[in-house]
Order: C-alpha cells, then structure tokens, then sequence
C-alpha cells in the first residue's frame, strides 16, 4: 500500500518568533517545511540545522514566491514589516504588496491552505465594545495598522474572486520564550529606568506563543477555517502596569511607575517624527505616535468565536505563560537585551 505523501507547507517569517516556533510545529507534526528567506538573513543556519528547506526570494519578487510556492500544500504568511517607524514606501510594497503577490502565486501553485498572520489592530481604536471578528476593518493612521488592513482586504479579494482558501489569524500581544521585542525591550526599558505610562490601567491581552501556534495548526487542517477569521489570546486581560511590574520583578529592577499625561505624550510623539524626518534619522524616535496609541489603548477582544466554529481554547493559562516567558527572560544577557 503506498505511503501517504507528507504535507508540504511553506513558511514566511521563518527566522522570525513567531515563524520560528511555527517551523517546530510543522516539523514536529511531521510535515516538510519550506522556509522563504532573504539572502545574508542571519536566521538560516538555524534553520539549516533543523534541515528546513531554504528558498530565497523576497515578498517584492513574485518569480520568487512562485518558486518559493510550487508543490506546497500550506502556506502560513508571518512576514511583514513590523515596526512603528520605517518609509511608507517600504510598508506599502512588503505588506500590501507582498501580499498580492503571494496570494498569486499561491494560486497558481492551487494551495490548499493560505494562513495569514493579521493582528487585532486591524479593527481599530474603538473602546466602547468588546471586539470581535465581525466587526468592520478600522484604521489607525499609521503605516502598520493601514497597511495590515489593506493586505487583508487583498487576500479576502482572492478569497472571494479566485477561490483562494484563505484564513485569517488575529493575534494580540504575542509573547513567550524566544521573543525578540515585546518583553525584551520593555524589560531594556525598566531597567534603564525609561518606561513611561500616559494612561492608568491600559488594557493588555497576551497571547501565549503556544497558544497562537496551537491555533494556527489547528485551522490549518480544520475545513471551517476557510473563509473565516479568528482572534486570539490567553483568555484574559492584564494590565500594561502589572505586565510591566511582573518583570521588573524578574529582572531585579524597580517597578515603573512615572506617569504623564496621554496629551502630552501624544505631542512629543509628533514633535520627534516630525524632527525625525526632517533630519532623515534611520533610527526610530524615543516615542511615536503609534506607540502612544498602542501603549495607551483599554481595548477588549472576543475569542468565542475559535471556541464555538473549531472548538479551540487556549491550552497555556496566562500566569503559566507568564511564569515560562520570565524563567526564559532571567536567562538572557541583561545588558544586550535590544539585540535580542
């Protein structure tokens, strides 16, 4: 009796931490894992070593992408650009872009899944509901936010046109063992004594990287995926402050507890872009516009929705999560925390 033929998938991101735990999955699930990267990325020995198939190409190169996509069963989109402070032009042609470009080649490929990796700032700003995946696309006014909208809107078009098979992921603040931002750069900050709060209580939802990975897995088999979208998180809600005092506590530092007001956070922000620009710094200002937004938000999120179509719930509760992420964060180089 012939054996059946592994799923073959294809990663975007892959050197990056979310892709990479997503890379350990797929391989631990036994299935042939493809990785897209960009040439002199210094995350493919790593991926070599796990014996990760490597294509290079780019998201601005379609013949790439469709190399990259030939003979693949699954697609999961995790690239983008991620920051609050790069040219537009560089968001518009990776995010959206990239997006188009990807979606066409899967198609030609006839993918039978395509995974993409939003974010929960696609719905907005909007303080008065608990959010949920039927609610309308918002934007920000700002590149990542924007461009993550109108990346969306291309997939759900070749969902919708070409019969593309698409779900959408919307995760929340994504942390866990192996992050390279979130709790490495707020910890960098405690401990040089620069975290700031312009607003009390500002509302957080983690999301555990197993639990993200858990659910990305999940709706890439699972047939009521297609077509939908899904947010995701721990399950509950924490505040940036507490966040912020659970590693202070790790790291040995003082808990943070300077605060000013949101306007006037808001006004430097804009002040430094502006001043930023005008010198034409690659570096990223102290404070943006959009991290004033970000870290100043008290937005609530839904994940009934995972729970009720696939019957997923998150399997890491919060505190466990935490704990893991801490344990992980005291093993670090305390002084190099920013090239983490």
């Amino acid at each position: 009796m012939p054996t059946k033929a592994a799923t073959k998938v294809l990663i975007t991101g892959a050197t990056g931490f979310i892709g990479g735990h997503l890379v350990d999955a797929n391989l631990k699930a036994k299935r042939k894992v493809r990785a897209l990267v960009m040439t002199n990325d210094p995350g493919e020995a790593a991926l070599r070593k796990k014996r990760v198939e490597i294509v290079y190409g780019d998201l601005r190169d379609v013949e790439s992408l469709e190399r990259a996509c030939r003979g693949i069963d699954i697609v999961f989109h995790c690239a983008a650009v991620v920051t609050d402070w790069a040219p537009q032009s560089l968001f518009d042609t990776v995010n959206i872009g990239g997006m188009e470009n990807l979606c066409s080649a899967a198609l030609k490929a006839r993918v039978k899944r395509f995974v993409e990796m939003s974010t929960n700032d696609v719905f907005g700003l909007g303080e008065d509901v608990v959010i949920d995946e039927s609610f309308p696309l918002r934007k920000w006014h700002e590149p990542y936010a924007d461009t993550k909208i109108a990346a969306e809107e291309v997939a759900w078009r070749y969902h919708r046109e070409h019969g593309l098979p698409v779900t959408m992921v919307y995760p929340c603040w994504v942390y866990g063992p192996g992050d390279k931002t979130f709790v490495p750069l707020t910890a960098d900050a405690i401990l040089k004594k620069e975290m700031i709060f312009w607003r009390h209580d500002v509302h957080v939802w983690p999301t555990y990287i197993d639990n993200l990975i858990d659910l990305l897995m999940k709706i890439s088999t699972d047939k009521r995926a297609v077509g939908n979208g899904y947010l995701v998180h721990d399950g509950e809600m924490t505040t940036f402050q507490n966040f912020c005092a659970e590693i202070a506590r790790a790291v040995g530092a003082k808990e943070p507890k300077l605060h000013i007001p949101y306007a006037i956070a808001y006004a430097a922000a804009i002040v430094l872009e502006i001043v930023w620009r005008l010198l034409k710094k690659k570096s990223r200002p102290l404070i943006t516009t959009y991290t004033v937004k970000n870290l100043g938000s008290r937005l609530k999120f839904s994940i009934a929705k995972a729970e009720r179509e696939l019957g997923w719930k998150p399997k890491i509760p919060y505190r466990e999560g935490l704990a893991k992420t801490l344990s992980w964060l005291a093993t670090l180089d305390l002084t190099k925390l920013k090239g983490k």
